[in-house]
């Protein structure tokens, strides 16, 4: 079982550790990592507030944890930076961030005389049918997107069920949800979401949750050698875990430190360079965990193989060759 007091090496503190004590014990139940969630976004700072490295280390230090609980609970300290970034507060309760686009569906907005109103189908939204509110993204025309505060409660708003099959966070399920008419509250102008410094910083969020656990697994090695003298094959695993985690914790420290500073020109490129790395690190773990211990943990240690099967989908995220090809033409 994850150690709570366990930390991911990139601060010394992030927030009080009987909060991290009930996330181990939410492992695995999205529920009840859901009720935990806003005690968790309350404890942690915003990113750019000048504590962005405590912020990343609990992300990381929740990762380390269980990566439902840290998927359940990460969009809730999302949606309240985007919110905190356009001067307004969140409302209590639970928060989702619907923002992804799929082929064959489409959610607009319509102003509605001194409101708006969506309409339409927003694919991957992660636990919809379980939260309060959201933001969700809708095109106000033909090339723009607004942002929108929505109540979930609402009659019009419903949310598919059926067709999760994934193997890895089988809980935090991401479905279709079609509104009919639903009222929604804009945040920010048209295109505001996208063009923010802090869509930047949230997306380097998600990936310390990516090298949390991949810091959890890697130790799966380093006790592995603890039982039994490890070989020079092993030590090859564990050396080479070893130097890709340090890579990625001093580029999240240096990341933390620019934006904290005010010092990124262009925080979409240190973004997409930041979870490349992170990426890239886990895919390396994963493959040294692998190759080190062979299948024995996969079909026999529950944790072991929900932490393999959870971040193997989660850091899927990334865009891979995409995600390169995008930094490169962003440099040439």
């Amino acid at each position: 079982m994850s150690d709570p007091q366990a930390r991911a090496g990139l601060a010394p503190d992030a927030g009080p550790d009987d909060l991290y004590e009930q996330a181990r014990r939410s492992a695995g139940d999205a529920a009840a990592a859901l009720a935990l969630a806003p005690r968790i976004a309350e404890a942690l700072p915003l990113p750019g507030s000048g504590s962005t490295i405590e912020l990343w280390e609990g992300l990381a230090r929740l990762g380390m944890i269980d990566l439902t609980v840290a998927r359940t609970i990460e969009p809730q300290l999302d949606a309240r930076a985007i919110l905190a970034e356009a001067g307004d507060d969140a409302p209590c309760g639970t928060w989702g961030v619907f923002a992804a686009e799929g082929p064959g569906v489409r959610l607009t907005a319509s102003p509605d005389g001194d409101a708006w109103r969506l309409d339409g189908v927003k694919p991957w939204c992660s636990l919809a049918a379980h939260l309060d509110h959201a933001l969700v993204t809708a095109w106000v025309d033909d090339s723009q997107r607004g942002l929108f505060a929505v109540d979930l409660q609402q009659d019009a708003v419903t949310a598919t069920s059926g067709t999760w099959v994934a193997r890895g966070l089988p809980q935090v399920t991401s479905e279709s949800v079609e509104f009919a008419g639903v009222a929604a509250t804009p945040v920010g102008d048209a295109g505001w979401y996208l063009r923010r410094p802090g869509f930047a910083w949230g997306g380097i969020g998600v990936a310390a949750v990516w090298f949390g656990a991949a810091v959890a697994l890697a130790s799966a090695l380093t006790s592995a050698a603890g039982k039994r003298k490890p070989d020079q094959i092993a030590l090859m695993h564990i050396g080479r875990c070893d130097a890709a985690l340090h890579a990625t914790r001093c580029t999240l420290r240096q990341a933390a430190a620019d934006i904290d500073a005010g010092s990124v020109d262009d925080p979409g490129l240190l973004a997409a360079r930041v979870r490349t790395i992170v990426a890239q690190t886990c895919e390396t773990v994963m493959t040294a965990v692998d190759h080190g211990l062979g299948p024995g943990p996969l079909v026999g240690n529950e944790e072991h193989a929900a932490r393999v099967a959870d971040l193997h989908l989660y850091v899927r995220q990334w865009h891979a060759e995409r995600d390169l090809a995008a930094i490169g033409s962003s440099v040439v």
